[in-house]
Order: structure tokens, then C-alpha cells, then sequence
């Protein structure tokens, strides 16, 4: 295995490989209900009024980048190959790939999981595919993402790479009764 350039908070569940220089699982599930570090997937926080066109609480999916409203003139953006190219003055743009944590639960059953951890509202009609909050999630201040794959119900929560692999353990254990199971990359 090559030499890993950067290594996410959270352990990677075996087999372990190195892609894109970061120690990441290649562990595949076939689990309903799964939870996947995405800790490499570029992510950027811009801030300044009007610089996306996003209105907070809400997600869009662009391509290969999904950017979220996090808070008033605050977004979020995870994924894509490159930083986001906001529009107007006085506006800021961060790049927090090494500094945040993202996780990723999917399946059917992810809302219950996030239920026993986060006093939100996770219904369909409360929060729908494309919901962006801010809340607490097991105690810690961490942003949610609805991202659903495929019809599939999925959350991605992202919070302080300190606090990253709490997050992670807290989800896993929240999710045992419903047979959850850690799986790869989960971009």
C-alpha cells in the first residue's frame, strides 16, 4: 500500500487502501441501512451576501458539487475538483477538507438512526431530499445535508475534524438494533 499523504479523523473500517493520497475503506456492504466516511471529498465553506445562488436551508446538487445554504450569506460546498467561484464583493472562501469531518448514512432507515441522536423533525414533509440544518447531532454542533441516492434516503453530516470520530461511533451505535454497517467511501 502506498504511503498515505493525509488520514481522515475516523479509522477506516478494513481493507484499507490509499486513494487520492488518503487512507480511506474499500470495505463494500450490502447492508440496507450503511455509514461511510467521506472525509476526503473536497469541501469549502464561502461566505459573503448573495456570492451563491443557494437559499439557506435548502441543497442543491450542481454536477459533481452539492452546495448547501448553511446559515444566512453561508454555504457549504462538498465535492467537485476545484473551489467554488462566487459572485460579488467582500466574499470569502475557505477551503475546510482537512478541517471538517463528513459522513455519510444511508438507507430506509437513516432517519430513525438520526432520530435517536438530533430533536429534528425528520419527516418527509419537514425535512425532504435537498433539507440543509444545523443542529445538534449526539451533542455536537454538526451540519446535516438530505442527499438522497437513487430514491434512497441519505444524510451527510459534516462537523469538526476533532470531533469526527464521536460523530461516527455515536451513528453506529445509534444504528445497531437496525443493522447498520460501516461500508467505503461513500462519495
Amino acid at each position: 500500500m502506498a504511503e498515505p499523504v493525509a488520514r481522515s479523523p475516523i479509522a477506516p473500517a478494513a481493507p484499507v487502501v490509499v486513494r487520492d493520497g488518503w487512507e480511506v475503506s474499500d470495505r463494500g456492504s450490502s447492508a440496507a441501512l450503511t455509514l461511510a466516511d467521506c472525509t476526503p471529498m473536497p469541501k469549502f465553506v464561502v461566505r459573503g451576501s448573495g456570492a451563491l445562488p443557494v437559499p439557506f436551508g435548502r441543497a442543491e446538487r450542481h454536477g459533481d458539487t452539492l452546495v448547501a445554504g448553511s446559515g444566512p450569506g453561508e454555504w457549504t460546498v462538498l465535492g467537485g475538483e476545484a473551489a467554488p467561484s462566487p459572485e460579488g464583493d467582500f466574499v470569502s472562501v475557505v477551503d475546510v477538507t482537512h478541517g471538517r469531518a463528513l459522513i455519510r448514512l444511508t438507507g430506509v432507515l437513516a432517519a430513525r438512526v438520526l432520530a435517536k441522536v438530533c430533536a429534528i423533525d425528520l419527516s418527509e414533509r419537514v425535512t425532504p431530499h435537498g433539507a440543509a440544518f444545523r443542529s445538534s447531532v449526539a451533542a455536537l454542533v454538526t451540519d446535516v445535508v438530505r442527499d438522497d441516492r437513487d430514491g434512497t434516503p441519505s444524510y451527510l453530516l459534516h462537523c469538526e475534524r476533532s470531533s469526527g470520530q464521536y460523530l461516527y461511533d455515536s451513528l453506529l451505535d445509534a444504528g445497531a438494533e437496525l443493522g447498520i454497517e460501516p461500508t467505503g467511501d461513500g462519495r
